[in-house]
């Protein structure tokens, strides 16, 4: 029988301190953040297997071993963000929004390793053809039966079929995190990667990377599941109630790309900042692309309230240009001295998504991306 940590009623959520996540490239396990709607089950990977069927496709299940050794592996670096991410910020700058209280650190910059969706899904049964690519109908949906979730008694989610197929989208079936297997709070022994796709994970994020996979299903229709149908939607600004929702959740289709995005994440709110003698500030925070529209190019920030932006400079892994994984960024900006300072950032990339002022508000809080902000500091 196995293992399981936490419950239906408390599953574990959590983040982890701003300046500890921006500190690192790599996100390790110890400062990644955990969405769950229930308990984390612990699995062996000797036994676990994946079933693969659906339209045109011949069963299928596959063992952990032969994902490891029967296709090519494949590694991603790629950033991974809850939908809810900056949550609190919408809450507190807009007004009261449905959903855990999430500040700024839900969200982790990670290798990732396994073989690709594509393939598996061809060993299955499915023509890769340029035809099936473009057809908006079908989609994959994914599967977790190993624990009952809050809403539902599994978890599942869906994607369009030719996400899953395009090799330029980088899904794969991870295995392993950092070079290192999974844990089980991020999915032992196999989890969904799709880059660029918002993290509702089965309890862990959300929606599309589900964890503890065991079933991938082609289908004519969108996965049934609660948290596909119901949750992770950005609905209408006059939705303001879980009343007035419920007419329009089969209506409005799931959250997919995650937007640009970026945060302040040095100096924290409320702290005294010192100027150095030029009487400027140093800022740091995170920036991340808009889904699968290529790296994030530029970041500015501003220590007067947006009147005047400088560049930052950007750090990327180990030089190289990477589509799917954030930035860190460095700036050093020009602050009056006082208290009730602010820090603004606004992130631009390949394709020219920028972030605005203000983000437009949702009934859930979810994809929050007005300006990255530090409020209310004491500038000495």
């Amino acid at each position: 029988m196995k293992h399981v940590e936490y419950s239906t009623e408390k599953p574990l959520n959590r983040e982890h301190s701003l300046k500890r996540l921006i500190s690192s490239f790599i996100t390790p396990d110890i400062t990644s953040y955990d969405r769950n709607h229930g308990p984390i089950p612990h699995l062996s990977a000797d036994n676990h297997t994946i079933t693969i069927d659906g339209q045109g496709l011949t069963p299928l299940t596959l063992s952990m071993d032969d994902l490891r050794t029967t296709f090519a592996q494949h590694e991603v670096l790629c950033a991974l963000q809850c939908a809810g991410n900056r949550r609190h910020t919408m809450r507190t700058e807009s007004k009261e929004v449905q959903g855990i209280d999430w500040f700024d650190g839900a969200i982790m910059n990670c290798k990732w390793k396994g073989p690709r969706l594509r393939d598996v899904l061809i060993r299955a049964g499915i023509d890769g053809n340029q035809d099936i690519l473009q057809d908006d109908g079908m989609y994959v949906a994914f599967g977790c039966y190993q624990v009952p979730c809050q809403d539902d008694w599994w978890y599942g989610a869906s994607v369009k079929l030719g996400r899953c197929l395009g090799r330029e989208f980088d899904v794969i079936l991870a295995l392993e995190m950092n070079d290192k297997p999974l844990s089980p709070n991020h999915g032992f022994p196999v989890r969904v990667v799709i880059p660029g796709y918002t993290g509702a994970r089965h309890l862990d994020h959300i929606c599309r990377w589900v964890k503890w996979l065991d079933r991938i299903t082609v289908q004519k229709e969108e996965s049934q599941n609660h948290y596909q149908r119901y949750d992770y939607k950005m609905l209408p600004p006059d939705v303001d109630s879980s009343e007035k929702a419920d007419k329009y959740w089969d209506l409005i289709p799931p959250l997919e790309d995650v937007p640009v995005n970026s945060v302040v994440g040095e100096p924290g709110d409320n702290e005294e900042v010192h100027t150095l003698a030029s009487g400027k500030v140093i800022a740091k925070g995170y920036a991340v692309p808009q889904g699968h529209h290529g790296q994030v190019t530029r970041v500015e920030v501003s220590g007067d309230g947006g009147k005047t932006w400088v560049d930052a400079e950007l750090d990327q892994f180990e030089g190289k240009t990477q589509k799917w994984c954030w930035v860190l960024w460095t700036a050093s900006v020009h602050m009056e001295k006082g208290q009730g300072k602010v820090i603004l950032s606004r992130a631009t990339d390949e394709a020219g998504n920028t972030q605005q002022e203000q983000s437009p508000w949702n009934l859930r809080g979810v994809a929050y991306n007005g300006y990255g902000l530090s409020k209310n500091l004491n500038v000495v």
